[in-house]
């Protein structure tokens, strides 16, 4: 009967003082070693002297005690173990749920001949010195009203037109691709593709595509204005959206895909950060950073006479010192203009001095 009593003594003071079962079992051991018993009078204790136990009741609490702690040691140690174990499992791949439009990169295999992916077949280059053989296709069949978003990472000066947007129904394989879509593959059954404007499609610019459901393909530019391209796009059969990474665009980065419902929004899998570290700068970085062209210079003359300055391994020791284009966000500030800022890459410098005439940053005239 006093062992069932010191058990309930013992859950009390657990529930009181916040405590595993196990912590108390000593103090009510030493309790009656010491012949001391707490008795409880409303908020306050009191110490009264107790008789001394005997030494079967000491034994029978022992025994508890010793039975109690190895169950609940080896639960602890079960739990911490499985807690430990979770803490170093990878984390498991994404799930798609309810508002989770799936996966979206570009297909793997049915690739442009000089075009390579990377960033998880989300970013696709092409070779500047060529400006056909840029075909990729998106990895599974958009929805019809599914936005694919796109970002132009890099373009070149050397050839006119800018990439090529549609869909198809054909399913894309490892196969020959052509090397233009227009108008190699509209020339086909099943082919639809439009060009995007050159102005839509400079290094950091951000658009987006899709298919109405009355079959007219439209895109939208980042100043919010709603374009349509063509019509005509066949629904009754899936549909995968279709880039051709043409002329001076050299490199896209996909990134998502959304699509309104009057309730809510589905949005495909989140696509990886871009990185804006030291590696983003290093990739960007040019060995001939040092070097500033007169802004005169690229007035007068052609766009063909500066091409981009090739990409080299020079790394930055100071992360924060490096300042990065105020227009394509991607290279290397490096054209000093006339009212003091270094804010344009060699690239964005061509454009903006042809067809802006103003600084970025002040609005100063800088054509003169």
């Amino acid at each position: 009967m006093k062992t069932w009593s010191l058990l309930l003594e013992c859950r009390y003071f657990s529930r009181e003082l916040c405590c595993p079962l196990a912590l108390p079992f000593p103090f009510l051991v030493m309790r009656h070693l010491l012949c001391i018993n707490y008795r409880h009078v409303g908020r306050q204790r009191t110490i009264k002297p107790a008789n001394t136990p005997t030494t079967s009741e000491l034994l029978k609490l022992l025994l508890v005690y010793y039975v109690a702690m190895h169950y609940i040691t080896e639960d602890t140690k079960s739990n911490m173990y499985k807690m430990v174990s979770r803490s170093l499992e990878p984390k498991p791949a994404h799930v798609c749920g309810p508002r989770c439009l799936g996966p979206l990169t570009f297909h793997r295999e049915a690739v442009g001949a000089l075009v390579s992916l990377s960033q998880g077949a989300r970013r696709a280059d092409r070779t500047e010195d060529n400006f056909r053989h840029g075909l990729v296709f998106s990895s599974r069949p958009v929805q019809p009203q599914e936005r694919v978003c796109l970002r132009v990472e890099r373009c070149g000066l050397n050839w006119c037109g800018a990439m090529r947007i549609g869909f198809t129904t054909v399913p894309p394989i490892a196969r020959d691709l052509p090397s233009l879509a227009i108008p190699d593959l509209t020339d086909t059954p099943g082919h639809w593709a439009a060009p995007v404007p050159e102005m839509c499609c400079l290094a950091g610019s951000e658009l987006e595509f899709w298919v109405s459901y009355g079959g007219t393909l439209y895109f939208r530019n980042a100043n919010g204005r709603q374009h349509k391209l063509l019509e005509g796009v066949d629904l009754s059969w899936p549909l995968w959206a279709m880039i051709d990474v043409y002329g001076q665009t050299c490199s896209v980065l996909l990134l998502g895909s959304e699509k309104k419902y009057f309730l809510c929004n589905r949005k495909s899998c989140p696509a990886p950060q871009r990185h804006s570290s030291c590696s983003a700068h290093q990739r960007h970085a040019s060995p001939n950073v040092d070097k500033y062209v007169n802004v005169k210079q690229i007035c007068d003359d052609s766009h063909d006479r500066y091409p981009l300055p090739c990409p080299a391994s020079k790394q930055t020791s100071n992360c924060e010192s490096v300042e990065d284009c105020a227009v394509c966000m991607s290279q290397k500030a490096c054209i000093s203009l006339r009212c003091g800022h270094q804010c344009l890459c060699l690239q964005c410098a061509t454009r903006v001095i042809q067809e802006f005439g103003t600084c970025p940053l002040c609005r100063q005239n800088i054509n003169n």
